[in-house]
């Protein structure tokens, strides 16, 4: 049985990766800061569960950290407009509550229980764009966005914790992920929100970003075969198996929630919107990954009517 802690928890990709540690018959330690982000829904499923134990705080503010065999981070701030904003949340949680954890598990007494993996999740978005090819892990970062220099930061934090005080790690670094619990400030929530209310969406630099689209569940289960498989100190992309431009991903969601083909997109769609610091495209290389026998099997087409209805169904502020 593995011992693990999962920062947020409670959001999009958490709540999945927690109960899919849960699946496995582990405990899970969860932690979540619980913002405006977080899935109450998804406590009430876990606390129900005789594995699972729950703290409410900030990775900034933690004090201590529970005999473990991982700690997996996905806590964080990841919205990239967001950032653009005003960063300092970004930097707090991303930059400052990485250095905690990590800082936690260096001063971790081992003569007892020996010190916890840190298995961090990063993004895609640290490579920055990509106009055609695939970027690998051992590319070099070049962030494009506050939100994604944070993350960025947080990756040479970890690389630096271990090599100056032999913590082990993993980093991962997923495409777009998507599935049911993702707060309405993301692409494909807020999209089927405005459209429910009758408003425009705005779909930046006319929907020709190109972006890959990874399921939470296929992302969890990544986790698991990393776990499992026993590897450390290493970096893994996690890619998705779809990789379309945004004004695509706009139809297929237009044409979920209508229930027919749309022709006419901007009626329902503002393309006139620019993004600071966008990015072009973003691809990833995962066949590292896949040589440990991980594979992706949702099928975007078949999922995006799940997430419309359900988004239709329940209104989040």
């Amino acid at each position: 049985m593995k011992l693990v802690v999962v920062t947020g928890c409670l959001g999009l990709i958490g709540n999945y990766v927690t109960r899919a540690c849960l699946k496995k018959g582990w405990k899970v330690y969860g932690i979540d800061k619980m913002t405006y982000a977080a899935n109450k829904w998804a406590l009430e499923e876990f606390l129900v569960h005789p594995n699972f134990s729950f703290l409410q705080e900030d990775i900034c503010k933690l004090k201590s950290l529970p005999d473990c065999d991982y700690v997996i981070n996905i806590a964080a701030e990841s919205h990239v407009g967001n950032s653009i904003v005003d960063s300092t949340d970004f930097i707090n949680s991303n930059v400052v509550g990485v250095q905690n954890l990590l800082n936690l598990i260096k001063n971790k007494q081992d003569n007892v229980f020996r010190k916890p993996i840190f298995l961090h999740f990063s993004t895609d978005e640290v490579y920055g764009d990509i106009e055609s090819g695939a970027h690998t892990e051992n590319d070099i970062l070049k962030p494009s966005n506050p939100y994604s220099a944070s993350k960025a930061a947080a990756d040479m934090l970890i690389l630096a914790w271990n090599r100056t005080y032999n913590i082990d790690y993993t980093i991962v670094r997923p495409t777009n992920n998507y599935g049911i619990g993702q707060y309405p400030e993301k692409f494909i929530p807020i999209t089927i929100k405005f459209l429910s209310m009758g408003r425009k969406v705005n779909l930046h630099n006319r929907g020709e970003p190109i972006r890959n689209w990874l399921h939470c569940e296929d992302t969890a289960e990544a986790i698991i075969k990393i776990i499992e498989s026993g590897v450390k100190n290493e970096i893994y992309n996690i890619s998705g198996n779809l990789e379309q431009k945004n004004i695509v991903t706009a139809e297929k969601i237009l044409n979920s929630f209508l229930n027919k083909e749309e022709k006419n997109i901007e009626k329902y769609f503002n393309l006139e919107y620019k993004r600071p610091g966008q990015d072009v495209r973003y691809a990833l290389n995962d066949s590292k990954l896949r040589s440990l026998g991980w594979q992706n099997k949702k099928d975007f087409d078949k999922e995006i009517d799940k997430i419309v209805k359900y988004y239709k169904e329940n209104f989040i502020w």
